[in-house]
Order: C-alpha cells, then structure tokens, then sequence
C-alpha cells in the first residue's frame, strides 16, 4: 500500500513537473524524506488507516474523505466503474460529458488546440496555423498573465500552484467564450488538471503535437532558455519522467502529430491537412 502511495506522489509530481528539490523547498519537506516516501518508506501511519479501512471494509478513501465517497450515488459510480480497462472508461466519459452537454468537440467547433510539452512547436505552428486559416491565434500562457497582471514566474511564487491553475481555467473560459474561430497554443502543463482539460477537450478540437525528448529538449534552448544546460543530464531525465507522466493524458486528444519526423513545412503542411480535414469533413474522400 505504501508503494503504491509512492507511485502516486511521484506520478503526480511529474505530470505537473516539479522536481524532487522544488517540491522539497516549498513544502519544508526534506528532499530525503520525500525520497522515502515515493519509494515506498513514508509515513507508517497511513498503514494505521489501512488497517482501520480493512477492519471497516470500506476504501481508504472513505476514509480520508475521497470526493466520490461523499454520497451514495458517487459511491455507487466508483462501484460501476472499478476494474474496468481504459477504453470502457473512455467511452462511459464520453456518453456522461454528451449527457451533461460537455461532449468532446466534433467537426462544427472551429477552435484549435494544441496541446505537449514545451519544445513541441506548438506556438510556430499555432502562428502559421491561424495565418492559413484567417483564424486569430492566442497564447493561453500570456493570456494567464494578462488576467493575473504578473508573469507565470511571479504568479506560482507570490501565490502558489493552486491561483496558477485556478488563473489557467478562468483564461481558458475566457479564450472559448469570446473566440468561435481561433487557434489556441496551451501550457504544457494543462492537461494535469482534469477539470480545466475536460473543459479543453469539450470546447476545442485539440492536437497532441510530439516530439522526441532531445527536441523538446534543444528547441527551449533554442528560444534562449538555457536553463536546461545546468545538470543536463539530470534535466533531460527530468523531462523524460514529465514526458511519460503527461503521455496518457496528451493521448486523449482528437489528433496527434510528430513534429520531430519532417523539416517545418513539410510538419506544418501535415497539420494544416489535418484541421482541414476537421473543419470541412465533406471533403474528405469516402
């Protein structure tokens, strides 16, 4: 159970892509001890509530307030869906977002996501994207910024993850509210919270464009962050647990696109291609 729990913590640090050593600094949690806690060597008081969850026959979670153990009918859901592989999961999140009217976007939605880590081109292709279709192109990032009036930077250290995502789906709100036709560049981050990707996913056609982690790796370089030649080594191991992490949520976009296989205009041409084939699917051959 511990190890399991560790599993977690470490699965979560990375999606979100935080380090051990920053995690550590802003939870005057020491490094070693969050080390022995992803490993499986935590605190043994959770294995108190185990036993306590065993003796009770009920989910840890029961315990520890879960919020799909706050009511029958949520306890009755978790029942129904326990167990099942993830293309069930997926089809029962489809049917339940068309029934509560947040079904993924089909091919009458004319705003474009592009969602994967930084590096994957997602701002140069939004630009020509949006050129090509006469679409207005938004940088989700300067967005945020703007409804915060700081910068990304100053937004989680004077104010925490949370105002940073909670800024992010208010953006985002605001981006899918007053734009019909655009082309959207987003965090690489976003997918991490579920609710502000659900509301991605219902509101736009989404791209999940790819790269190989050494090209994410030198593109950011290449912007002039140089950040990541500090203990690369360790950075390009960084990125590729982030990478991982984030793949089985990038994967549930509408489409995807390697950005790492052609020069850009061969990638873009693919793209542009692509969304073509979305926004007038009534010309796509039989």
């Amino acid at each position: 159970m511990l190890v399991t729990l560790g599993e977690r913590v470490r699965a979560l640090r990375e999606r979100r892509g935080i380090t051990r050593k920053s995690l550590a600094a802003s939870t005057g949690v020491s490094e070693r001890h969050l080390a022995n806690l992803e490993y499986g060597d935590g605190n043994p008081s959770v294995l108190v509530l185990q036993q306590v969850a065993d003796a009770l026959d009920c989910a840890l979670a029961e315990l520890t307030g879960d919020v799909t153990t706050r009511s029958p009918e949520w306890l009755l859901l978790r029942s129904l869906l326990q167990h099942r592989d993830e293309a069930t999961l997926r089809r029962v999140r489809i049917a339940i977002a068309d029934l509560l009217d947040e079904a993924p976007a089909d091919s009458s939605v004319r705003r474009i996501a592009l969602i994967g880590l930084r590096g994957a081109g997602k701002s140069t292709l939004g630009q020509m994207l949006a050129r090509e279709l006469g679409f207005e192109f938004v940088e989700l990032s300067r967005e945020i910024e703007a409804l915060a009036g700081c910068s990304i930077g100053e937004i989680q250290a004077l104010y925490g993850a949370g105002a940073y995502r909670r800024h992010e789906r208010r953006a985002l709100e605001q981006v899918i509210d007053n734009h019909r036709e655009v082309v959207i560049a987003t965090p690489g981050g976003l997918v991490s919270e579920a609710a502000t990707f659900n509301l991605l996913l219902a509101g736009t056609a989404t791209v999940w464009l790819q790269a190989r982690p050494e090209d994410h790796m030198l593109r950011v370089i290449e912007q002039g962050d140089f950040r990541p030649m500090a203990g690369s080594d360790e950075a390009m191991s960084d990125l590729r647990s982030i990478l991982s992490a984030r793949e089985p949520f990038y994967s549930k976009a509408s489409y995807r696109l390697d950005t790492s296989t052609a020069p850009l205009a061969d990638t873009f041409a693919s793209l542009h291609m692509l969304i073509r084939q979305h926004l007038h699917p009534e010309e796509n051959p039989s």
